[in-house]
């Protein structure tokens, strides 16, 4: 058996500027950090000559066979764009699980990636760093999947803890942030996660967020160079201690991220956000691409109870969580190395759902 296991993340900042059709010509950078709620991957070898995939967040199962051409549809589309990478036509089964549901924006998809990546990378005696693990990982949905996402989730959760993310055309750079004990402290214990009830479909909303830059519709550049000079002023919020200012860039940026396209917020977060607000809350803004999932909101101590209280009544879910050091990781492996190599295997064709 072998147990490997991606954390998720919140984006304190930059969300958007991490996608090639704005970085790639403006340079982009992303804050964010993991946090203790993981996809898991559970991994048992067997005889059997098909791959068997089984999933307790979307309670599918899915047996594939040697020489079928893959499909890349529906809820497990991600696993099997991996096993296909990977060239694992046989002999193992995997069961997903995950502490988040999907389409929540807290990188879960990203998760799934990397959990996968290194589980299976591990199989056939790969040590792959946490830069490996996310190339590989930004190329699986970009380029196999063809997926509308940018690069900040995939280097979040392979590489874990709380960094600056720079995207260039010459390349990533994953920096730590430099920061006290006490303000890291303190940034946990004021930030608070709701699930709204309702999930999104991420790849959509990004799709019109490229349309909008690619065209500069409606102020998109603009909006998005507003947002990666917020995120400079949070790592130096951060470096320096000054919390309440980054709950005020916090609220400043979501009216920015707003404007990137259609669908983002609605009437319901936008009522949501505006109780919090009313109740002490200094900032927030609904995690990863919007449309629904979590609402992080920075909130001093003096005020939680009370902001707590009103969106608990309004019916959404208030989550407990912690920060997390770590990234994309094989927790326990005692399984013999598979030594399949992918020039073994005939040139495939596949499909796009």
């Amino acid at each position: 058996m072998l147990i490997a296991r991606a954390p998720v993340r919140v984006s304190f900042a930059g969300g958007g500027t991490d996608l090639p059709i704005y970085y790639e010509q403006y340079g982009g950078l992303v804050v964010s950090t993991t946090i203790d709620k993981y996809f898991y991957v559970v991994v048992n070898i067997n005889s059997s000559d098909s791959v068997q995939v089984s999933s307790s967040d979307y309670r599918v199962f899915y047996r594939h066979r040697p020489g079928e051409q893959p499909l890349w549809d529906g809820d497990l589309r991600l696993v099997k764009a991996a096993l296909h990478e990977f060239d694992m036509e046989g002999g193992i089964s995997l069961f997903l699980a995950s502490e988040i549901p999907p389409g929540t924006g807290l990188g879960s998809s990203s998760a799934v990636t990397a959990a996968l990546i290194k589980a299976l990378g591990t199989l056939q005696g790969l040590r792959l760093n946490p830069e490996e693990v996310a190339e590989r990982a930004c190329a699986l949905e970009r380029e196999k999947l063809r997926a509308a996402v940018g690069k900040q989730d995939q280097y979040a959760v392979a590489f874990g803890g709380l960094n600056a993310i720079s995207f260039t055309s010459a390349g990533i750079r994953v920096e730590r942030v430099a920061m006290s004990v006490e303000t890291y402290e303190q940034l946990q214990r004021n930030m608070l996660l709701f699930f709204t009830g309702s999930t999104h479909v991420a790849n959509a909303i990004m799709k019109r967020q490229e349309e909008a830059t690619a065209s500069n519709r409606d102020g998109a550049v603009a909006a998005l160079h507003a947002i990666k000079d917020a995120a400079r002023e949070t790592r130096e919020c951060f470096e320096r201690g000054d919390l309440r200012r980054y709950g005020e860039i916090l609220g400043e940026t979501w009216e920015q991220k707003k404007r990137l396209a259609a669908g983002i917020s609605n009437p319901r977060v936008d009522e949501v956000y505006e109780l919090a607000l009313r109740h002490g809350a200094i900032g927030g803004k609904l995690a990863g691409a919007g449309g629904g999932g979590f609402l992080m909101l920075y909130c001093e101590e003096p005020q939680q109870a009370a902001v707590v209280e009103a969106l608990e009544g309004a019916g959404l879910y208030h989550m407990d969580f912690r920060f997390e050091r770590g990234g994309a990781q094989v927790i326990m492996n005692s399984t013999p190395r598979i030594s399949w190599q992918r020039a073994t295997h005939p040139q495939r064709e596949y499909q796009y759902a």
